[in-house]
């Protein structure tokens, strides 16, 4: 027999607990300002308690609300996800608040690992969020006083599932309520019952559009059955425990700009952060001279785990904190690059300098001067690419990641070649050299991946990574 809603509700708690998570109480919650007030200022006291000393004796006793107050402000100017990014700073003062001390990349620095362990995770279960009405949210997860998740949970034994969550959302959650303010408090909604998890970033009455976030079965829709537990226990056990959740807020989640000017949060889909995660733990253990095919289903997102795997490619060190690839070059097999990719790229977390674009209005001594240079990130076209290479006389051998986007096509072959042998710190009389005949002929699409793939294993400073879409 399934277990009821309820103990749904407890089994997540009593694992989020276990873990680390505190136990929260509804009443805790501040309506006005929208926070776990008293969870804020706890964090605050035991990281940075000479600023907040600072600020009291800025403000004196009504020093809480003021800077309650404040936060709300650069909340509404800037967006959460930039404050809690960022932090933020008080005309009156010279230091910088932060919200959330995220892990750092190695163990080097203790200061660091003990503000990382300050960090308050809590569960409050029956959340009541509103002046308006009693309603309550089945689970709210927050983060250092900021309620970050929501997750309304259903039972298929009591005749509802996730379809029924997604309804109460678009019908019972009034999009105006401060709580579900569009980048300004909640970051993503869950709906979950024991088979299938469901999300969304932003709600909008019933145009609230919702993505499945599933594991996949048998090559399908849904989660696979796994003894002794309900099929959507990796919501839980895996995405929500600290590390993960933190990493999501740090690396994966950013605000999407369209042409029209028009925002949504990307929040990564399972298969997304999974996709991203297993490269990075294998690349912690191998290093830089492995190849990677990804295969993403047509419409599954595959442009944003580009560009989520460039970011993370570039900032991937190793147990020294050397750096693990110098530069990381992606590569679409379009004239004009694709702007979506592009974008994509841009818009996440960066510093100026960071992303590099090579395009037809830019001279191909540009890309030449960017790799040579060491630019983090270059995107770039394979048309552009093999002018570059005249340019060239001899390239100090680094560590490359190249990202190739939608491998099945011209991407491999005669340009393909004369790049690696580049990267490799060949010339371009030298590549030409090593390139046969029978490689200059003209072949399929996938007999030029499989050459891509198997050709270059002797390449220990080069990875490639090979995303290609299927139907």
């Amino acid at each position: 027999m399934l277990p009821k809603e309820k103990n749904l509700e407890e089994s997540i708690e009593d694992y989020l607990v276990s873990i680390g998570y505190e136990q929260g109480i509804s009443h805790e919650f501040d309506l006005q300002h929208c926070l776990l007030k008293d969870d804020l200022f706890r964090f605050l006291e035991a990281t940075q308690n000479e600023l907040i000393e600072e600020f009291k004796g800025t403000r004196g006793a009504g020093y809480k609300k003021a800077f309650l107050d404040l936060v709300d402000s650069h909340i509404k100017k800037r967006g959460l996800i930039d404050v809690l990014r960022n932090g933020i700073t008080d005309i009156m003062m010279n230091g910088k608040f932060e919200f959330v001390y995220f892990k750092p990349n190695s163990n080097l620095n203790k200061t660091a690992i003990d503000k990382y362990n300050e960090n308050i995770f809590k569960i409050t279960r029956q959340f009541k969020y509103s002046t308006k009405n009693n309603n309550t949210l089945d689970v709210v997860l927050s983060i250092n006083g900021f309620p970050v998740i929501v997750i309304e949970l259903k039972n298929q034994f009591t005749n509802q599932n996730v379809y029924d969550a997604i309804k109460q959302y678009k019908e019972d959650r009034d999009p105006k309520e401060k709580l579900f303010g569009f980048n300004e408090r909640v970051l993503v909604y869950f709906t979950v019952d024991t088979d299938e998890v469901y999300m969304t970033t932003q709600l909008k009455g019933d145009k609230t559009f919702f993505l499945p976030f599933n594991k996949g079965n048998n090559k399908g829709k849904g989660n696979p059955t796994v003894e002794g537990k309900v099929k959507t226990h990796y919501l839980w056990e895996e995405i929500l425990v600290h590390d993960s959740l933190l990493d999501i807020i740090n690396r994966f989640y950013f605000i999407q700009e369209d042409e029209d000017k028009k925002k949504k949060a990307i929040f990564p889909r399972y298969h997304q952060l999974d996709a991203v995660r297993k490269m990075v733990k294998d690349l912690e253990v191998n290093k830089a001279g492995l190849n990677y095919l990804i295969q993403h289903s047509a419409g599954s997102g595959k442009t944003n785990t580009i560009a989520w795997s460039a970011h993370r490619l570039s900032s991937l060190h190793d147990e020294e904190n050397n750096p693990i690839f110098d530069s990381v070059i992606v590569i679409t097999d379009r004239k004009v690059l694709d702007k979506q990719l592009q974008d994509a790229i841009y818009q996440l977390e960066h510093k100026k300098g960071l992303v590099v674009k090579i395009d037809d209005k830019k001279n191909s001594s540009d890309l030449a001067k960017a790799i040579e240079s060491g630019v983090k990130i270059i995107i770039t076209t394979i048309q552009k690419f093999p002018y570059a290479l005249q340019k060239i006389e001899s390239l100090e051998k680094r560590k490359y990641a190249v990202i190739i986007d939608e491998a099945h096509s011209s991407t491999a072959g005669e340009n393909m070649g004369a790049l690696k042998e580049t990267l490799a710190g060949k010339t371009l009389e030298e590549a030409a050299k090593q390139e046969s005949e029978e490689e200059k002929n003209e072949k399929s699409s996938m007999d030029k991946m499989t050459d891509l793939i198997e050709k270059r294993t002797d390449l220990g400073n080069v990875s490639f990574f090979a995303f290609y879409s299927y139907p």
